[in-house]
């Protein structure tokens, strides 16, 4: 049997990463799926795929997770395409341009703050977050949201008898209790919308687990570690690149120190591919799957537990599912409005 795989956020990153190292282990029974953004990087992505792998079958899908008409039409293409589906990676996600503390970075340095510093920029960044056309809070819609909306809709090819899928998310060891508010869940009063949207993402999988085990889907998180990547050069925007290169050698390093830099996207992928391979039933739904590497280089996967609590998982589904009822219906009167002035037939 063939496994079918979508991978959100797949041009770049670990996304890549990852796409690349399942192909690596398997080319023949593996039917993969890019969902991009941007289709012209998700060509070439596919594109460095197909030449490392010339007879693996890549097939590329437009979404953008801010966007819930993106969102309902690529559902709605993987419905058509795929009978089922094996693996959704629930990988895609931005971090918006943080206002940047130069003093606290400075001092952070030559502090026991330092791996905490750069693992999570805690104490150095303050992030502005944006609103969609939509009207939701652009870090939430892309990061949870849009990937909630994509489990509702893709729930027929996810959950069929005799057959067991994986929903893996791509959380952060950003994730913190203390960013999250139950009655704020997009985060419109506070400062730190990816910390929340990360941690909304912990607790939603576990209240997901609650919901979907019974009919086959099992639901999991990993935290990358401190990965080298686009999202992570976005940090501290104003950085010259010559800088990044002359901190790497303090991060191989730090690395002698810690197993959370994992610092290569092919490290940091390490979660995922692991969870790729494993039993979905005999995982942990409290646990974030860590990519940890050894100071030599070795990568390896650890489960820690989560600080989340069952009561608020549940209470966060409740309010995501009225949000997405919401959203439907201002979604279905907007089309109502585009398509009703040119008079009848005209959609």
């Amino acid at each position: 049997m063939n496994k079918v795989v979508l991978v959100t956020g797949a041009n770049s990153g670990i996304g890549l990463a990852l796409c690349e190292r399942l192909l690596s282990e398997d080319t023949g029974g593996l039917q993969l799926c890019l969902a991009c953004r941007n289709m012209c990087r998700a060509q070439a992505a596919r594109s460095a795929l197909l030449t490392s792998h010339p007879t693996a079958r890549v097939a590329l899908l437009q979404m953008d997770t801010s966007s819930i008409s993106s969102v309902l039409s690529a559902a709605q293409e993987v419905r058509l395409r795929y009978n089922r589906l094996d693996y959704l990676y629930l990988n895609a996600g931005i971090m918006p341009n943080p206002q940047f503390d130069v003093q606290a970075f400075f001092k952070g340095l030559f502090s026991s703050k330092i791996i905490t510093m750069f693992a999570t920029g805690e104490g150095i960044l303050t992030q502005k977050d944006s609103v969609t056309p939509d009207g939701l809070q652009e870090v939430f819609a892309t990061n949870l949201f849009g990937h909630f909306l994509l489990v509702r809709e893709l729930e027929p090819v996810l959950c069929q008898a005799g057959q067991t899928s994986q929903l893996i998310w791509t959380s952060s060891s950003n994730a913190h209790r203390s960013a999250f508010d139950l009655e704020d869940i997009q985060h419109q009063r506070g400062s730190q919308p990816y910390s929340s949207s990360k941690y909304a993402s912990d607790l939603l999988s576990l209240a997901l687990n609650t919901h979907y085990n019974k009919q086959g889907l099992y639901s999991s998180v990993i935290c990358p570690g401190f990965v080298m990547t686009n999202l992570t050069y976005g940090i501290l925007p104003s950085f010259p690149a010559f800088l990044w290169t002359l901190l790497m050698p303090v991060f191989w390093l730090i690395r002698m120190f810690t197993n959370t830099f994992t610092l290569m996207p092919y490290n940091g992928a390490e979660a995922l591919f692991w969870l790729f391979k494993q039993k979905p039933e005999s995982l942990d739904p409290q646990a974030k799957y860590h990519s940890l590497t050894s100071g030599l280089g070795h990568t390896y996967t650890q489960p820690r537990k989560m600080d989340i609590d069952l009561e608020t998982s549940q209470a966060l589904y409740e309010k995501l599912l009225q949000l997405e009822s919401e959203v439907r219906k201002k979604h279905k009167a907007s089309q109502h409005v585009h398509c009703s002035p040119a008079g009848p037939g005209s959609c």
